[in-house]
């Protein structure tokens, strides 16, 4: 009897083993042909979730913008198998983690992954240190179909734009996220900013592949857009994929000619997100193609005046990561703005902007990015508005926003004459009752970020003038003292002694008043500088 029982145990056993066996080989060929939302699905279905599954059930979250649900699936992988899990996913768990809003627990692992500390309080406080620091103010467009993806937006003339969108239902769906291919859309802008008008662009441009990301020249006759190839193509993990190349067309006699893929795109890697430079001269684009620092980075190309291109040059460590710079923008005045997770941030992708020679990444700061994807920024430099993309309401939605300025004043502060500090006749000592209003004192200078701090002390008419100088002098520094044994830096306090020569009453001589009097010109008078946050109309 008990070999009969050992065997059905067994038995069930291995068929269930053989079930697990079968969902994990389902799951995995959804995850392999990136189809994310299904591998979710059947990845969640697995009782005995292994390594491999974790991580690809993470990463379907991570790669579906699901990113609760990627931190919690991370967080177990990191329980489980932290010492033989990949470097890469410390980076996607924190990213995961920054914007389900655990920036303590981001911090930690992307300290782990870049070897080095990371504070993302020091972080924000450092996007605002700055004189060149812009607000943005940013609302949501409203769209005819909330469920589609909109993104990739682009100006078209002056008052129209482009944008990508898989809102049309008549296209193949895309397994990545169940979502109809995308097509180009154009629409009018309002003068409050929003989009009107939108119907589908050419039939000349878009077809059942991903069409996206137009760039126009100035006179409106070339455009030069994104499209997915048709060929499907190993890439580095053995998986077959559809690149994305680079097209360009010409308005002739009012319709768009056959679109032509640029030389320099490949059914190898990808070439994407083409942006022109104010005189038409330069292409920017994003590229994974060999020799770069990274997953993608950004490079530029002359276009000659024949229409022919010069050779891609990338822009270098100054911009480019070995994660993604993407989505680049080149404004009126030179100014390029892009998308990257690879510097530091507000977490996945943010804006960034470089000036000059394109050597150096400024973040625009949270006003602008949040803790998800934000991206195809554009912007008409002088009218201080423009437009981008971002994911941050859990799906690829258009933005507009206007601009204005940030700016940091230095502002002098006086501590009020109730919080003044006295002192005893001919003493210089901190009694135990202006202890506590030093300590009062104190509080107002952590709390408003104190700089400058200057202390000011005085003795009565009292002694010689000689004599009162010191004596001042050593009130101050008394006073100073008192500060720094409470945590205020010695570097940002100075002291004067003033002697008997700024009185607050008419007490000039030795005699003739009252001791209340005298006392009230044996003082330390405490000011110093904040910095007020203002924002101001831009100057041109």
């Amino acid at each position: 009897m008990k070999n009969i029982y050992r065997t059905i145990l067994l038995t069930l056993i291995s068929i269930s083993a053989f079930g697990q066996k079968s969902e994990i080989k389902k799951a995995d060929k959804l995850f392999v042909q990136r189809a994310y939302v299904d591998a979710a699905n059947a990845y969640e279905d697995v009782a005995d979730k292994n390594q491999e599954v974790l991580q690809n059930l993470g990463d379907s979250y991570f790669y579906t913008n699901q990113m609760q649900n990627a931190a919690e699936v991370y967080k177990l992988l990191f329980l489980r198998h932290e010492a033989t899990v990949a470097p890469e996913y410390e980076f996607r768990f924190a990213h995961s983690l920054r914007a389900a809003g655990q920036n303590d627990e981001a911090d930690k692992y992307f300290a782990s992954y870049y070897d080095r500390e990371i504070a993302f309080e020091d972080f924000q406080a450092s996007t605002v240190d700055s004189s060149n620091l812009f607000i943005y103010e940013t609302t949501m467009l409203a769209t005819d179909n909330s469920a589609s993806s909109d993104f990739g937006i682009s100006y078209f003339g002056e008052d129209q734009i482009t944008f990508a969108s898989t809102r049309n239902t008549a296209r193949p769906i895309y397994p990545w996220n169940k979502k109809p291919t995308l097509d180009l859309y154009s629409g009018n802008i309002s003068e409050e900013g929003e989009i009107n008008n939108v119907v589908l662009f050419s039939d000349a441009i878009n077809t059942d592949e991903h069409e996206s990301s137009a760039a126009f020249s100035q006179d409106g006759q070339t455009v030069y857009f994104d499209r997915t190839n048709e060929k499907r193509v190993k890439d580095t993990s053995g998986i077959r994929v559809a690149n994305i190349s680079i097209l360009r067309s010409q308005m002739i006699n009012g319709t768009w000619s056959e679109p032509e893929k640029l030389p320099f795109s490949s059914e190898e890697y990808s070439v994407e997100h083409p942006a022109l430079s104010p005189d038409g001269s330069t292409l920017f684009f994003a590229s994974d193609m060999p020799g770069g620092e990274g997953s993608f980075d950004l490079y530029k190309v002359a276009v000659n005046e024949d229409g022919t291109f010069g050779t891609p040059e990338n822009l270098g460590p100054g911009i480019n990561t070995e994660h993604r710079e993407q989505f680049p923008f080149i404004s009126e005045n030179n100014t390029l703005y892009f998308a990257s997770d690879g510097h530091l941030g507000f977490g996945n992708l943010d804006i960034y902007k470089s000036e000059g020679d394109y050597n150096e990444a400024e973040n625009l700061g949270n006003s602008l990015n949040s803790a998800y994807d934000d991206f195809a920024f554009i912007i008409k430099e002088g009218e201080k508005n423009g437009f981008l993309a971002s994911n941050r309401s859990g799906n690829d939605n258009l933005y507009s926003f206007t601009r204005a300025q940030y700016i940091k004043k230095t502002v002098e502060i006086e501590i009020p004459h109730e919080d003044r500090i006295y002192f005893a006749f001919d003493k210089s000592n901190i009694t135990p009752e202006y202890q506590e209003v030093l300590d009062q004192i104190i509080d107002i200078l952590k709390s408003s970020e104190a700089t400058e701090i200057q202390i000011a002390s005085h003795a009565d008419a009292r002694g010689t003038d000689e004599y009162n100088m010191d004596l001042s002098q050593r009130r101050a520094e008394s006073t100073k003292n008192y500060l720094v044994e409470h945590g205020i830096a010695a570097s940002d306090i100075s002291t004067i002694g003033y002697g008997e020569s700024r009185p607050v009453n008419d007490c000039t001589d030795a005699t003739g008043c009252t001791e209340a009097e005298y006392a009230q010109n044996r003082r330390s008078v405490i000011s110093f500088s904040t910095m007020e946050e203002v924002v101001e109309e831009e100057t041109k």
